[in-house]
């Protein structure tokens, strides 16, 4: 009886640890939120590049994560321009891995002169890059 009993444990044993050495892991479904062929998120890339590409851009740097624009006037507005500079801070999908930081300045007697920038400007401009970065992911996940 003893005999029969160690015979079926060393027989479960075989079998789960043959079962350890399979190389064929399953993939998963999901699409990653830390994409990293670039130097930061590739989702937090493109999504910031689509939210400023009204903008002319100055410099950009996948593997630092950084875009500058250039400064842009807005048609209906000509007496304002802006600057915007996009770092991205980190692999991952995450709220504060992006920071925007933006000038402006306002045309006074044809100098242009600095004026502030409402926090809000800044704010909704990493919201928005926020929510087309998640838009990405979420199709990547269906693709």
């Amino acid at each position: 009886m003893n005999r029969m009993l160690r015979a079926a444990i060393l027989g479960s044993l075989a079998l789960s640890v043959a079962a350890c050495g399979s190389k064929d892991r399953p993939q998963a479904d999901l699409a990653a939120s830390k994409v990293t062929t670039i130097g930061v998120n590739s989702y937090l890339w493109r999504a910031s590049l689509d939210t400023l590409s009204f903008m002319p851009l100055l410099q950009t740097d996948s593997n630092g994560g950084v875009i500058v624009t250039d400064w842009y006037v807005n048609p209906n507005v000509t007496t304002e321009r802006m600057k915007v500079t996009v770092t991205i801070l980190d692999q991952d999908l995450r709220a504060d891995a992006v920071r925007v930081a933006a000038l402006r300045q306002v045309n006074t007697g044809g100098q242009w002169v600095e004026a502030p920038v409402q926090a809000a400007t800044v704010q909704k401009l990493e919201e928005v890059i926020l929510t087309r970065a998640r838009d990405l992911r979420r199709a990547a996940i269906v693709n």
